[in-house]
């Protein structure tokens, strides 16, 4: 009843000047009544100021130019892409702490949740005995090296040695005990120096596996650190029993797999974050019309009708055809990837997709909610463009629908408002009030006669 209140409250205020008798309260009829004003002049505009646009709910919708003749609607629903979800699993095992909620919304570096795991201390313990251990084969290598040389000088001086004593013998002097000692000396110390070779040669093999068992340990510590470690959950003398793991890229803390304080096991499921705004609009469209739809066709995905969304707040893109259809039900996904955003799109909402096939050509076009009928006649009101305060009824010329938008032939241009909430009011405080006979123009004059 309160929008029938309002309406007739307005169609009162806007007759009380028709209404009003002569000021000596003498009948209008009586010869000697003053000569009347004059009429004000008919006009098929109705003011509709901010309160009353308040009270009746009247909302506007603007004029646009679309493809009504070609354009499929089908219904479908809004869901999150595969890549929106990320999972963070704990490599090592150990008691959990943690640091979000659940619907928490996180942002790259926010702590996440804290992990007290031994085998990360025993890591560090393992980096730190491998670094000592590559640090500490350089002097042990100088060491051997000096030693193979003196080595290798020692048996230059024996092999001289020999040569002198085979001088002497040759020359029928010498001693031969004296050439069979040098003999084994020599003998001897160039087999302490291919054992001084050998073990050089096992250093050396053994400096490269360690260097190589501290890349891997490194590596593993960083793979670590890249997975969201932040930092050492304990700032004592003894660091490094825990690590703190921290948000990669923003988003929502969507479900939690442990329980605070729980145990993890190794790569064991923490918590998973979701972008809620990485989402696609999947509909199922017919496989009749197959024969009309194809990968890049323009789209648009508008909110039902009916509801509190504007219905011009829409999402568009461009259609991809699904890979596979199914043949039971003889459809097919129609999939959209939204260029850009707005608040209401969101995984699970359900809307329509508008997709714009080949042929036809743009038209003005104005939402079906924004045409009432008078009796017969199509009535729509257009906001005055030069007074926004004020709205014009007239009637719709109108053409082809595809049930959402109706084409408007004349009487609008592109960009225009039209009324599409609170327009059934503002027909009841104006019906009746248009004198017969005549005809409204856009601009609100009034003419008598028809066309």
């Amino acid at each position: 009843m309160r929008p029938m209140f309002f309406a007739v409250a307005i169609l009162a205020w806007m007759n009380a000047g028709c209404e009003r008798g002569p000021a000596n309260g003498h009948s209008e009829h009586a010869d000697d009544a003053p000569a009347q004003q004059s009429s004000p002049a008919v006009t098929n505009r109705v003011d509709v100021p901010a309160a009353v646009r308040r009270n009746l709910g009247v909302t506007f919708a603007k004029v646009e130019a679309r493809n009504v003749a070609q354009t499929l609607r089908v219904p479908g629903r809004f869901e999150l892409l595969p890549t929106a979800r990320r999972e963070y699993h704990t490599p090592l095992a150990g008691r959990v702490e943690l640091l979000v909620n659940q619907f928490q919304r996180v942002e790259p570096g926010t702590p996440l949740y804290r992990v007290d795991a031994a085998a990360w201390r025993d890591l560090h313990e393992q980096i730190s005995a491998a670094r000592a251990k590559v640090e500490s084969m350089g002097p042990l290598r100088e060491a051997h090296r000096v030693h193979e040389r003196s080595l290798a000088d020692k048996v230059a001086l024996w092999q001289d040695r020999l040569k002198q004593l085979e001088e002497i013998r040759a020359a029928g002097g010498g001693s031969a005990a004296q050439f069979t000692e040098a003999r084994a000396t020599l003998n001897a110390t160039q087999a302490e120096l291919a054992d001084v070779m050998e073990k050089n040669a096992e250093l050396d093999a053994e400096q490269k596996r360690v260097e190589a068992d501290l890349r891997a340990l490194n590596s593993r510590h960083d793979l670590l650190v890249r997975a969201g470690n932040c930092g050492d959950t304990h700032a004592g003398p003894d660091p490094g029993s825990g690590y703190t793991v921290c948000a990669i890229a923003p988003g929502i803390v969507e479900a939690l797999g442990l329980t605070p304080g729980g145990l993890a096991e190794e790569n064991g499921h923490v918590l998973t974050v979701v972008q809620p705004n990485q989402i696609r609009f999947r509909a199922r469209g017919l496989q009749s019309d197959l024969g009309r739809l194809s990968d890049g066709l323009p789209a648009r995905i508008v909110p039902p009708q009916g509801g509190s969304i504007d219905p011009q707040a829409s999402l568009s893109g461009k259609l991809r055809l699904g890979l596979t259809a199914d043949a039971d039900e003889r459809t097919l996904d129609l999939i959209v990837e939204p260029e850009g955003s707005v608040v209401w799109a969101r995984a699970g909402v359900s809307a329509h997709l508008e997709i714009t096939l080949a042929g036809g050509q743009p038209e003005l076009a104005i939402p079906v909610s924004a045409v009432i009928r008078d009796g017969t006649t199509p009535i729509i009101f257009r906001r005055d463009p030069a007074n926004p305060d004020k709205a014009i009824r007239m009637a719709a010329d109108l053409g082809i629908s595809d049930g959402r938008w109706v084409v408007i032939s004349s009487g609008v241009k592109e960009g225009d408002e039209v009324v599409v909430g609170g327009n059934y009011q503002l027909m009841l405080a104006t019906s009746g009030s248009a004198p017969k006979g005549g005809h409204f123009h856009s601009d609100g004059t009034f003419h008598e006669g028809e066309h």
